[in-house]
């Protein structure tokens, strides 16, 4: 609950921005740099925290995520300018970069506390894809309906998930520890050590993941300004709906085809990215809601797919004593995805109609995921190319 629901509060601020365009008046360039600064924080945190739970333990790094979360959005309800904006979603970042690092690792532990006979289970990785791509898709819907219907949406919605995030932690305060910090202490693993020959084959895997999220961080900074410039819709749910679809997708895809051979799975993925891409295009060229919200549900699949595949790329080449570290930087280089390519479609638009630069965006990052997914499974040495069970989660 408390890792979906922070991954919620991540993109509620989808169907908001023009509601903040209003309130601090400024344009889309600075709704993406607002969005951006989520991504630096939760980078931030990947890279330097993302280990911590290794040594002071999985609750302790998680009850301090929520609580940054908390202050994210106390400050996004009481400091009502740019200023504070950026602020807010650079805490925001932060806790979700905590706990996204670890949220995954602590289900696995305490499931494997709770039914020892059951070790290799699925369960753990099935809550995990379903928590953080459902929390992704339920905070836009969430923050939607509450801009929809409630009054001072922009206070409402914040509210909402402070509450929210106030009752995880809460819940997590209960929770055991897992990690036995008594222990004598081992050598500090690596950061980040991949196996001899495996940089081609991990870059390409930060490729898939940095494409995979563009279209991801596209739609939930500038979707709403798309809506309502170019698909003339109004309405803040279908805002959030439109989101919701899209990392709704992404999650029901890869709980629906997650078991694939990695190749399969990103020949999937490389298919449905790019048709769902070009049906985005389409709709703006002849504007149509209907195929609109086709075609993010489309490339969010896609996406989803994309995604997976580069994780399991990125972790069958790295050392397994520097599988976490691997996964942090490919993790790092995924985010920094979703915020670069929105900024610099935003910056597009003052130049180009927002038909002609989706057209540009669809081509760039079409080439550029099935370029990836080529690589990936040309140079499948010296992994063997899928994740292993255990090591298929960052700590």
């Amino acid at each position: 609950m408390a890792f979906a629901v922070l991954m919620a509060f991540g993109t509620a601020p989808t169907p908001l921005w023009p509601l903040y365009e209003a309130r601090d008046h400024f344009g889309a360039t600075t709704v993406t740099v607002a969005y951006a600064s989520m991504v630096v924080g939760a980078a931030a945190a990947f890279l330097g925290l993302g280990h911590l739970s290794d040594r002071l333990g999985r609750r302790r790094i998680i009850v301090p995520a929520l609580a940054v979360g908390i202050v994210a959005s106390v400050v996004l309800i009481v400091w009502r300018d740019l200023p504070g904006l950026i602020a807010g979603r650079i805490l925001n970042g932060v806790g979700l970069g905590l706990m996204a690092s670890t949220a995954t690792t602590y289900l696995h532990d305490l499931y494997h506390e709770a039914r020892p006979e059951r070790a290799g289970s699925v369960l753990p990785g099935i809550v995990a894809t379903a928590a953080n791509l459902g929390g992704l898709a339920s905070g836009p819907l969430v923050a939607g309906a509450a801009a929809e219907w409630l009054p001072m949406p922009l206070i409402t919605a914040q509210a909402i998930f402070t509450l929210a995030m106030a009752v995880c932690l809460t819940l997590v305060l209960r929770t055991p520890e897992t990690v036995d910090l008594e222990l004598p202490a081992a050598r500090p693993p690596s950061r980040f050590v991949l196996r001899p020959g495996g940089r081609r084959a991990f870059g390409a895997a930060g490729a898939l993941g940095a494409f995979a999220f563009a279209i991801l961080g596209l739609i939930s900074s500038l979707g709403a300004s798309v809506l309502h410039g170019t698909l003339h819709t109004d309405s803040h749910l279908v805002v959030g709906l439109a989101a919701f679809l899209m990392f709704g997708s992404a999650a029901s895809a890869q709980l629906v085809l997650g078991r694939l051979p990695l190749p399969r799975l990103l020949t999937v993925g490389a298919v449905a990215f790019p048709v769902g891409l070009v049906l985005c295009a389409v709709a703006l060229y002849h504007p149509a809601l209907w195929l609109y919200l086709v075609a993010v549900s489309l490339s969010g699949a896609g996406s989803g797919l994309l995604f997976k595949g580069g994780v399991e790329r990125a972790g069958s080449v790295a050392e397994p004593t520097s599988r976490a570290g691997v996964l942090a930087v490919f993790f790092v280089v995924a985010y920094l995805g979703m915020g670069l390519p929105s900024v610099l479609f935003s910056i597009a638009l003052r130049h180009f109609a927002v038909q002609t630069a989706m057209i540009g965006f669809a081509a760039v990052l079409s080439c550029g995921a099935v370029v990836s997914v080529a690589v990936a499974l040309r140079d499948r040495a010296p992994g063997p190319g899928e994740l292993p069970a255990q090591s298929a989660r960052p700590s």
